[in-house]
This record gives C-alpha cells, structure tokens and sequence, in this order.
C-alpha cells in the first residue's frame, strides 16, 4: 500500500458527517425521534472546524517545510 499524507482537517469532516448519519440512522430506525434541524449545526460546525484544522495544518506543514534546509 502507497504510503500517504495524514491529513486531519479530513478526518474531522469525515467525523462529523459519520456521527450526522448516525443521528439520521438512528432516527430512520426508530432508535429515538430527532427533529430534523439538529444535524445542521452537527454538520456546519464539523465542516467549519475542519476547515480550521485544514488552515492550521497548511500553515504549520509550510513553516516546517521552509525550515528544512536543502540540501
């Protein structure tokens, strides 16, 4: 298997859509009653916080890689 970036902004987004099908999942199975506004703010804030992890990993991997000297 090639090996890849770990890229953590997409796990968070992968995480939150997972736990917003899981709310729904539960729902469509009669586990519990959710309305059908609630995932929203689950699925906005997941994808606004892994856009902020995205930024931060950028910036971080970018200073990290201008420090490398070349040699």
């Amino acid at each position: 298997m090639l090996r890849h970036e770990f890229q953590p902004g997409r796990l968070v987004a992968g995480t939150f859509l997972t736990l917003a099908a899981v709310i729904y999942g539960g729902d469509a199975g009669g586990a519990w009653e959710t309305p059908w506004f609630v995932v929203i703010p689950v699925v906005t804030g997941g994808l606004c916080l892994a856009g902020a992890v995205g930024f931060l990993t950028g910036r971080v991997r970018g200073r990290r890689d201008r420090a490398r000297p070349t040699a």
